[in-house]
């Protein structure tokens, strides 16, 4: 039988040996407990379940853990050593949290301090900061948590003071006191070094991250989820915590989808682990994600659920915020919530208290609202809420916060009668998320940050259709849309391992693209990469903060001279119609927008129907099908203002009217129709461009990708209009790094090439060339584009409409980065049909004809004659100017 100190010896090596490597922990706390149990040595025995429970608790079995940490509590008892029982219990206390069971682990904890001194009642101290913190009493955790600092310095305990910090860090954060939380991380994890600690790094990592996402800076906390990632994978710990926290990041930049995903592997893996407390914070982030994209009945029950589990778990201040989802659905619905004003006053103060401005300012919001509803927004205690919730708009919280503040203090404004206030408070708010929108790099990332914009934008529309005023209709219809294009875009640096990967994208994309044994595997290496690129680009950080601001009247009416602009504006449903002409500006309701995209989906139905091929009696049915929708959708839009007739358009389109054929509807018919994202950047454009002398200019290239029968007819047949000015890439010459160099010295280019418009994914929408597709990752990279783009493919100027009218789509990429006419099409094109199109456009692009009045000029001699002329020439538009 071993003597006792060896017993001792042995079970303290074993739990030194569980923060190392839990799995050989376990075994040797079992051997520990088992000798110990053999020599009757009940001291040894509680340091062996103690180890044995701890290790547990690092594998996520918490049931077996806690039952564990109650037997060294016991046999500590047995054995007259307090220390003991106060070490097991304080380690219980952790294991009840995880449990979610907060009030028994601090009835655990509080009982286990007394029984402790020095570094082991510091830890006891901090333990009980853990459990202060996630019942909310944040002044009281943090207190603890200096208190227990101090005696674990004057020891020297690194790896305690370590652990402290990180969790003290956590505090901090949920104050937005964000630099004594950094401060801590990084002498965390310079501890962590110090004493080769690779997992803890790995954490330190991903609280980095929640850091970043909590004040904003959004590409630096991608870096580091993905660096906590990879290292806690690797050690095989738990990954739920990084899970939440990615979905967190991802629903404040709008990216609903990916932010489900994560949050249902966040709530597979806290369910695997035992980690019942954190499932209900999850279901508040899907019921986040669920409102962001309208499913208010998903979203009021996340919420519900969230909140009965909130109740059983005794944390009422995680009750509220859940009490705030389900509030909010409701009201979005369109429901009157059947809650007391006292209730409401509770659920503001207990968030208030909780130390979390961002869901104490949204309570206020929502029961401003509610107040509203039942007295007006000139009651009392509707304005002093608004006051209360306004006072964030100068705190020094994170962007989002801030313009929550800036929308209070507009509907404040507005409740006052003072709509020039208001439209000032509004602007003030939308300028703080553009310029947060503007710091990250990613499109995709800017582009669903949108989403965030939509109450101000919202109130802004309000305040100017009831004003009827000119200018703020055309203000406010211009900050509706395309908030994007506005900023500069940014330039990504080289990055080889960008690089790299999309090389390897486009040779499994071309090879994948042909049937074969190995496709399945193909297909799923292809999105595996598509993941890797699109998580490495959004890396990039921003570039200038600088937003364009929105055109005014008399600077548009400067440029338009004879064209009439019609932008259209969806609100409350409604499409409407703002024409400007001759310095005038009218507006007109147009319809509801349901109506207008089943007219728009109409026409394209007409439209692929007519376009296959068909004789004698089906062949006339489709024409007059097509006619008819065309037609109707011409009425709709156009046949309002008079004054509009025979001029040149420029069309600003919003939702379902960014996929139009504007060449098939009969007034549009010859005529120059230009299209643009807003009119500001129409104006912008216009007042730059300077029509290219033909006769001299010597950079125009033409290209034809593979897998087209007639692209390298076309080309040639292009090139020869052009004479000694156009060189011509066909054939194997057609590569990506070609074209890219191609586009970038040269004023017009034409691609003969298949397109393809990525639903999934927009960044990924492509053209096809002989090694490769060309995405919008490679346009984006690009130093320079051409003045003047022809994209003869299909589908090729269709984008992806996100909230706030923001696109995505190859035609927007090359418009962003400074294309000034592009013309594509909104349509599927057939491949030998098109060739006389282009034919019949290049010879007026080479006589000197800006595209717009080419185009038309083009269409209109071809469109009347029907089948497969109309089918090659309908689908084509002329973007930018």
């Amino acid at each position: 039988m071993q003597p006792i100190p060896a017993l001792r010896a042995r079970a303290d090596a074993a739990l030194a040996m569980v923060d190392r490597d839990p799995g050989s922990g376990i075994t040797a706390a079992r051997q520990v407990v088992r000798a110990a149990a053999r020599a009757g040595e009940p001291a040894a025995a509680s340091i062996g379940e103690r180890a044995w429970g701890h290790a547990l608790l690092h594998v996520g079995e918490l049931d077996d853990a806690a039952r564990h940490l109650r037997r060294a509590a016991l046999l500590g008892e047995r054995a007259g050593a307090p220390e003991l029982v106060g070490e097991a219990r304080s380690k219980l206390a952790f294991a009840l949290v995880q449990q979610g069971r907060p009030r028994a682990a601090l009835r655990e904890v509080e009982a286990a301090i007394p029984q402790l001194d020095g570094v082991p009642a510091a830890r006891a101290r901090a333990q009980r900061a853990i459990v202060l913190h996630i019942m909310g009493r944040l002044d009281d955790s943090l207190d603890d948590y200096e208190r227990a600092l101090r005696v674990l310095r004057r020891h020297d305990d690194k790896l305690g003071v370590q652990r402290m910090l990180i969790n003290r860090a956590l505090v901090h954060s949920d104050r937005y006191a964000f630099g004594a939380a950094e401060r801590d991380l990084l002498e965390a994890a310079t501890l962590a070094t110090e004493l080769d600690r690779r997992l803890t790094i790995g954490l330190i990592a991903n609280n980095l991250g929640a850091l970043d996402t909590l004040r904003g800076d959004v590409p630096a906390a991608l870096r580091q989820l993905d660096r906590a990632e990879a290292i806690i994978g690797a050690h095989g710990a738990q990954l739920g915590t990084l899970h939440q926290d990615r979905a967190q990041l991802l629903l404040t930049v709008g990216l609903v989808a990916e932010a489900e995903e994560a949050a249902t592997r966040a709530i597979v893996a806290y369910n695997r682990e035992g980690r019942g407390l954190k499932v209900p914070e999850v279901q508040l982030l899907l019921a986040q994600a669920a409102l962001l994209t309208g499913r208010v009945r998903l979203s009021a029950d996340h919420a519900g659920a969230a909140f009965d589990r909130f109740r059983a778990q005794s944390r009422p201040e995680w009750r509220e915020l859940a009490r705030l989802g389900r509030l909010r659905a409701q009201l979005r619905a369109g429901e009157r919530p059947r809650v007391a004003d006292r209730t409401l006053d509770a659920m503001v103060g207990s968030l208030r208290a909780a130390g979390w401005p961002g869901a104490a300012l949204d309570a206020s919001l929502v029961a401003v609202e509610i107040g509203t509803r039942r007295r007006g927004a000139e009651s009392a205690p509707v304005r002093a809420r608004l006051d209360e919730a306004a006072a964030a708009a100068t705190s020094r919280g994170p962007a989002l916060l801030r313009a929550r503040g800036w929308y209070a203090r507009a509907l404040a404004a507005e409740a006052a009668g003072d709509d020039t206030g208001s439209l000032r408070a509004a602007r003030a708010g939308l300028r703080i998320l553009d310029e947060h929108a503007a710091t990250m790099g990613a499109s995709d990332l800017r582009v669903h940050a949108a989403v965030h914009r939509s109450d101000l934008v919202d109130l802004g529309l309000r305040v100017s259709f009831r004003s009827r005023r000119a200018g703020r209709l055309l203000e406010w219809s211009e900050r509706a849309r395309a908030s994007r294009l506005l900023t500069a875009p940014v330039q990504p640096p080289d990055d080889p391992e960008l690089a790299a990967a999309l090389a390897e994208l486009r040779s499994v994309t071309k090879t994948a693209a042909d049937p074969g044994p190995g496709q399945p595997e193909l297909v799923a290496r292809q999105a595996q990469l598509e993941r890797r690129i699109r998580d490495r680009a959004r890396y990039l950080a921003g570039g200038s903060a600088a937003v364009r601001g929105p055109v005014r009247l008399a600077e548009l009416a400067d440029v338009l001279g004879r064209r009439a602009l019609v932008g259209f504006v969806q609100w409350q449903g409604q499409i409407h119609a703002l024409t400007v002409v001759d310095r005038r500006l009218s507006i007109r309701p147009v319809a509801p927008t349901r109506i207008v995209a089943d007219l728009v989906d109409r026409l394209e139905f007409a439209f692929r129907r007519h376009a296959r091929p068909a004789h004698g009696p089906v062949r006339d049915a489709s024409a007059q099908l097509l006619a008819s929708a065309a037609g109707q959708l011409d009425t709709t839009l156009l046949g309002g203002p008079p004054e509009t007739a025979g001029r040149p358009l420029v069309i600003v389109p919003t939702g379902p009217l960014h996929s139009v054929p504007w060449a098939l509807l009969p007034s549009c018919v010859g005529r120059a129709v230009t299209v643009s994202p807003s009119a500001t950047l129409w104006r912008a454009a216009a007042a730059r461009f300077v029509p290219v002398d033909r006769t001299s200019a010597p950079a125009v290239v033409v290209v034809a990708g593979p897998r087209l029968s007639a692209a390298h007819q076309e080309a040639l047949a292009v090139a020869r209009l052009h004479a000694d000015r156009c060189s011509a890439l066909v054939g194997q010459a057609s590569t990506v790094e070609a074209v890219r160099s191609a586009l970038g010295g040269a004023e017009l280019v034409h691609l003969a090439t298949h397109g393809r418009l990525s639903a999934e994914n927009p960044l990924f929408s492509h053209l096809e060339l002989v090694d490769g597709p060309l995405m919008i990752f490679d346009v984006e990279r690009l130093p320079r584009v051409p003045d003047t783009l022809v994209l003869a493919s299909c589908d090729s100027g269709r984008s992806a409409v996100r909230a706030g009218d923001e696109l995505i789509g190859l035609a927007v990429a090359f418009l962003e980065r400074g294309t000034t006419q592009l013309i594509a099409s909104v349509l599927s094109v057939p491949d030998a049909p098109t060739v006389p199109v282009m034919i019949a456009l290049h010879e007026r692009l080479a006589a000197g004809l800006p595209a717009a009045e080419a185009l038309a000029a083009a269409q209109a001699a071809l469109l009347p004659l029907g089948g497969e002329q109309l089918a090659a020439a309908a689908g084509f538009v002329c973007f930018g100017v």
